[in-house]
């Protein structure tokens, strides 16, 4: 592997150094005497695999024979089966083709899930924390290093014993490995096993709430589509009431205060369906950004035609013992309390002496006669003494730390209760609401088409048709929040009991194209 025709392998007096992939050659005259084993470790600090990024410790950080002490840095995966749609994984994409054809709300949270950057932000902390997880397991491995110097020096006056330039090398390889510190080696990992128990249950609650950002856009933009519907039905109301008044005007048997009226009405009838029409384009901005799009990227949703399911378990106490076991974040709490536990033992640790054993074997070798080689053998132990009280404002800070993450904890345990609470009322009353609303249209609707045709009789007055018909309007404004309201609190409550996954949102309305006619929908011009 290396020549050494009667020279020094650095080069003095030398014409080659050769390994199989590099030669190297030095131009030094004078001669000395070189042990080979320093010229095989000047090779490596002048190589790549002196350097981190291409040594033998570390690789592609996609490799998965990168993970040495077996933390599942690679196995974190970034969307659950629980949460991902199997049909449609993450690798395959939205395309032009998808956008053309209307997207059901399966296929808008599965988008949301694989784009939006809020999934890829936690996947990427929990790998973070799996490789600190790697840190405090290599706190249990030997260390190893080897430091090599070399100077080169010109005596004045010249040394008779020594050639003058002449040059100098050491090499110092020091082992050590930690025999016992009290816990601290394992208060440490225990931080970190908890820690990364945390980041993973943190990243399953970011995924909920994009979800249910997701289920919230998009049923917003069928509301809105809805809402602009029913303006245009009101429009056309209103523009068939001003005809009418303008026709009775002109026969001289009204007022000019009817005709003013009902352009009045129909004037602000306008502005409204003008008002939807652009919180509808709004709600598609909204949409596409949750869905990790452009905000101007053209999308159609399938309509809603289903009626929100009316079934609900009665036992909101279920729910909420429901949600104290199932929501993530609450789970992410309680690994964060037993975290701040473990560094209350590593930080009483740290304060207490620790027990080491080194090996070392040092090297002195240059253009002098003389040349050392000592190998030692030792048993270390450190005992803090005084470090200006700093280990118990450590100890304190960390107890304080603790208490706080308790705290924390409690709190977010009736927060739970609350969230629950809130979106069990919340959707009782959407779904009362859709049953009176379905009630109170048809009633406007009759009550609108009596009183106009009373008007058109010369019977009824223009203020009984316009009351008539802008309570027809508000009725249809109802019934569309009324529905939304119901399809969204429905998601809300699963979001609130930590169950809010695939298996929920194939149970909302507009989840699947099954049973539901893709009617054009307004999109994004």
């Amino acid at each position: 592997m290396f020549s050494d025709e009667d020279t020094d392998c650095l080069g003095i007096k030398f014409a080659s150094c050769t390994s199989t992939s590099k030669v190297i050659q030095y131009n030094i005259v004078p001669k000395t005497n070189i042990n080979i084993r320093l010229c095989v470790a000047s090779l490596v600090l002048i190589t790549n695999q002196a350097f981190a990024e291409d040594s033998i410790w570390y690789q592609d950080q996609h490799a998965q024979q990168n993970d040495p002490l077996q933390t599942k840095l690679f196995a974190l995966p970034k969307l659950t089966d629980g949460y991902q749609s199997t049909d449609a994984p993450c690798a395959e994409q939205l395309s032009a083709s998808d956008f053309a054809k209307p997207l059901t709300l399966a296929e808008v949270a599965n988008a949301s899930l694989c784009n939006n950057p809020q999934t890829s932000e936690v996947w990427a902390s929990a790998r973070v924390q799996a490789a600190q997880l790697g840190i405090a397991k290599s706190a249990y491995l030997p260390t190893l290093t080897d430091n090599i110097g070399t100077n080169l020096s010109v005596l004045h006056p010249e040394s008779a014993t020594r050639s003058n330039p002449n040059l100098n090398l050491s090499n110092s390889l020091v082992a050590s490995y930690l025999l016992y510190d009290f816990g601290n080696r394992n208060a440490n990992l225990e931080s970190a096993r908890q820690l990364l128990l945390s980041a993973s249950a943190s990243q399953s609650s970011t995924v909920q709430s994009v979800l249910l950002a997701a289920t919230v856009a998009f049923y917003q933009v069928q509301a809105k589509t809805a809402a602009v519907e029913a303006a245009l039905q009101a429009e056309r109301a209103g523009n068939e009431s001003f005809k009418a008044a303008e026709a009775r005007y002109n026969a001289g048997v009204s007022t000019p205060a009817d005709k003013l009226q009902a352009q009045t009405a129909y004037a602000q009838l306008t502005l409204t369906r003008i008002t939807n029409e652009g919180s509808l384009q709004t709600a598609y901005g909204t949409l596409a950004n949750v869905m990790g799009l452009p905000a101007n990227q053209q999308i159609r949703l399938v309509s809603n035609t289903s009626t929100p399911s009316a079934n609900i378990l009665s036992d909101v106490n279920l729910l909420i013992e429901q949600a104290s076991v199932r929501r993530p974040d609450l789970i992410a709490s309680e690994a964060q309390l037993k975290a701040a536990q473990a560094s209350i033992d590593a930080s009483k640790a740290a304060a207490k002496p620790t027990i080491s054993v080194s090996m070392s074997n040092n090297l002195q070798d240059g253009s002098s006669l003389a040349t050392s080689n000592n190998s030692t053998l030792g048993l270390t132990v450190a005992i803090p003494l005084f470090n200006g009280y700093a280990p118990t404002y450590r100890i304190r800070a960390a107890e304080a730390t603790a208490d706080l993450r308790a705290a924390q904890r409690d709190r977010l345990r009736l927060q739970i209760s609350l969230d629950v609470w809130t979106a069990y009322q919340n959707l009782r009353t959407a779904l009362e609401s859709v049953s009176a609303t379905e009630v109170l249209v048809a009633s406007a609707e009759q009550s609108y088409r009596v009183a106009l045709g009373r008007y058109k009789a010369g019977v009824g007055n223009i203020i009984d048709t316009l009351n008539a018909q802008s309570a027809l309007a508000s009725a249809h404004q109802q019934q569309i929040q009324a529905a939304l309201n119901a399809n969204i609190t429905r998601a809300t409550l699963a979001q609130a009991m930590g169950s809010l996954d695939h298996a929920m949102i194939q149970s909302l309305p507009s989840a699947s194209v099954n049973a539901l006619p893709t009617n054009n929908i307004p999109s994004i011009d």
